[in-house]
């Protein structure tokens, strides 16, 4: 999946003059992440505490890992295609490194977001940086032949 940078994504809201432009970009932004197959969303991919169904597959290929996220509500693919700019392909510890704080905070997001979506984008990035916490553990604790 190739998505918009998480710099071009900041480039390009910057051009839209109210939230609701805004919110049109990141509803295009959630319509360009493929959609998962219905027999990948199951309860154990579901993600806990968001108020729309989230479900997070992931798999690590080649040092990076690879994520798809589906949800039954189009603005929330649209959250998930900016925590997807930021995450999908990295390595682990590029992920654990990822100052997402700064990031929502120069996008503006959660002042514009519901206290129950704002709560729900914080456990899918809770769930994304335990993913690769947990792998960058594991491949920093890996011993070389």
């Amino acid at each position: 999946m190739v998505l918009a940078s998480t710099d071009e994504i900041l480039e390009d809201l910057a051009f839209f003059d109210d939230w609701e432009e805004r919110y049109k970009y990141i509803i295009d932004l959630g319509k360009e992440l493929p959609s998962m197959a219905p027999e990948l969303q199951t309860a154990d991919r579901l993600v806990k505490g968001c108020q729309s169904n989230v479900w997070l597959h992931y798999e690590y290929r080649n040092g990076q890992l690879v994520f798809l996220v589906e949800s039954d509500a189009v603005i929330v693919r649209g959250l998930l295609a900016l925590v997807m700019s930021a995450f999908n392909e990295k390595s682990p510890s590029d992920i654990v490194a990822f100052d997402i704080d700064d990031y929502f905070s120069t996008l503006d997001l959660e002042r514009h977001l519901s206290p129950t979506r704002g709560n729900g984008l914080r456990s899918i990035v809770g769930k994304v940086k335990s993913i690769a916490m947990s792998l960058k553990n594991v491949t920093d604790n890996a011993i070389e032949l």
